[in-house]
């Protein structure tokens, strides 16, 4: 297989830069010959070679959009569509869910062996590139500074060992999490129990995918983590906000959760609380939902401060709470996938933040927009189970992205963020609520009062701050 410096070495023999994309799409194609047919058709002057110069590669759309409800339909997420988890009986069935819908979406791109046959029969596999595909059951540094993981399909595991020195594929293999799906070329060991990896394959989104735009006009806004109830709540912030929509065009609301502070989330919460009362929190909420124009489509959902279990998918806020919210408010569950216009929106409030920023080097919460490029390299919301994000264990994985959406939004960090991967945007929408003591003491530094406006029929994001 072509090695990632090899290539780029070969385009800067002809005078271009090439996207890391691309780079990816030779060494998976494996066509040393494709480098030169691509700087053929290359136009002149052009500095950076990216997918729209690889010759008979055209966008492709994810599906076709066939609307039930040309305004405002919820695929995934409606209310009540969540049932309880029943035991550890469905954890069987949620892990072979997410492998085998993750798996699929990388077969295409390599041919693959059981890991069964490897193991069990290592001399027939032993001179020849193998590939496989399989659940990532431990990552750990070796002592030598390498990277040694389990990887385990229906059939059976093995080692997969990234070594530090093959610069191409260890500094993906640095950033492999518990419990996602990869795909990995290789050599075998002499004995079979190891694979020496040579190429990392993720799931991730296609080179060639082609967003979904809206054929009429219609914006949306997107904010996230309200939090009322707290004493950091910024309430003249949210005033020039609600004002604002009054004249604005705007035909949808998105809310990604923590829409109230909650009681008894943290220790001393109690003493950083203007209002005690959970009940009286969501009535203030609803007042100020009631407050918006009424035109206006609004969907909200839970995030890990809202009076639902913490587990995810999380239920949508129940009635007992949620009575006096307005006609036009839509109620779903975390995470949920929408429909507007035409215009997939996957909502996730994202408490998974923690855990890809605790794993993954360099990772930050001031980088919200790199964690959500992580999201859709995986196709996974949340992958490690049982850390700091709850995870419900149920029949089938709604955590996977699939289908792909055009816009991705999140919360939870309380920092504003913005990315394009692929085709995606990503909107990490920050809060309403200024610095807390938590905060501090991580030094984290928030970006409240913010709201993003997209354009549905251009994809553009646009951010207002009432700060």
């Amino acid at each position: 297989m072509l090695a990632e410096a090899e290539i780029v070495r070969r385009f800067l023999a002809l005078k271009h830069q090439v996207h890391p994309d691309v780079v990816s799409y030779i060494r998976e194609q494996n066509d040393p010959a494709l480098i030169d047919r691509i700087a053929a058709g290359v136009p002149d002057g052009t500095l950076v070679i990216s997918a729209e110069h690889i010759p008979g590669l055209r966008k492709v759309r994810d599906g076709i959009r066939f609307l039930v409800d040309p305004e405002l339909e919820v695929i995934t997420g409606s209310a009540g569509s969540t049932g309880s988890v029943t035991g550890h009986e469905d954890a069987v069935h949620y892990f072979r869910d997410r492998y085998n819908n993750l798996s699929s979406m990388i077969r295409g791109r390599m041919t693959t062996i059981p890991i069964e046959a490897l193991v069990k029969s290592p001399h027939r596999y032993r001179d020849e590139e193998c590939g496989i595909i399989g659940m990532v059951a431990d990552a750990r540094t070796t002592a030598k500074g390498h990277r040694l993981v389990e990887v385990e399909d229906p059939t059976g595991a093995i080692r997969v060992l990234f070594n530090k020195g093959r610069d191409d594929s260890f500094l993906e293999a640095e950033r492999i999490l518990p419990d996602e799906v990869i795909g990995v070329k290789g050599k075998l060991s002499g004995d079979g129990g190891l694979l020496f990896a040579e190429h990392l394959f993720r799931p991730d989104i296609p080179i060639n995918h082609a967003p979904f735009k809206s054929d009429r006009p219609g914006k949306a806004v997107l904010i996230s983590d309200v939090h009322v109830g707290s004493d950091t709540f910024l309430e003249e912030g949210w005033n020039r906000f609600a004002d604002w929509l009054q004249d604005s065009d705007a035909a949808y609301l998105l809310i990604a959760g923590d829409l109230v502070d909650g009681i008894g989330i943290y220790p001393g919460q109690e003493n950083e609380l203007t209002i005690r009362n959970i009940y009286e929190q969501y009535d203030v909420f609803a007042g100020m939902l009631r407050d918006l124009p009424s035109r206006i489509r609004i969907i909200a959902a839970p995030g890990n401060h809202d009076a639902v279990r913490m587990a995810e998918p999380q239920p949508a806020i129940p009635a007992e709470f949620s009575g006096k919210f307005p006609a036009n408010c839509t109620l779903v569950e975390n995470p949920c996938l929408l429909n507007l216009q035409g215009i997939r929106v996957l909502m996730y409030h994202g408490r998974s933040f923690d855990d890809m920023i605790g794993l993954i080097p360099g990772a930050s919460y001031e980088r919200a927009g790199e964690i959500m490029d992580e999201m859709l390299k995986r196709r996974l919301l949340a992958s490690p189970y049982g850390m700091r994000t709850p995870i419900a264990a149920m029949k089938s994985d709604r955590l996977v992205i699939d289908p792909l959406p055009e816009i991705l939004l999140t919360g939870h960090v309380h920092i504003c963020g913005v990315t394009r991967y692929r085709g995606v945007l990503g909107v990490n929408a920050g809060t309403w609520q200024s610095q807390t003591s938590f905060q501090k003491q991580m030094n984290i530094h928030p970006t409240p009062a913010r709201a993003f406006v997209v354009d549905l029929q251009t994809l553009q994001p646009e951010v207002m701050d009432f700060s």
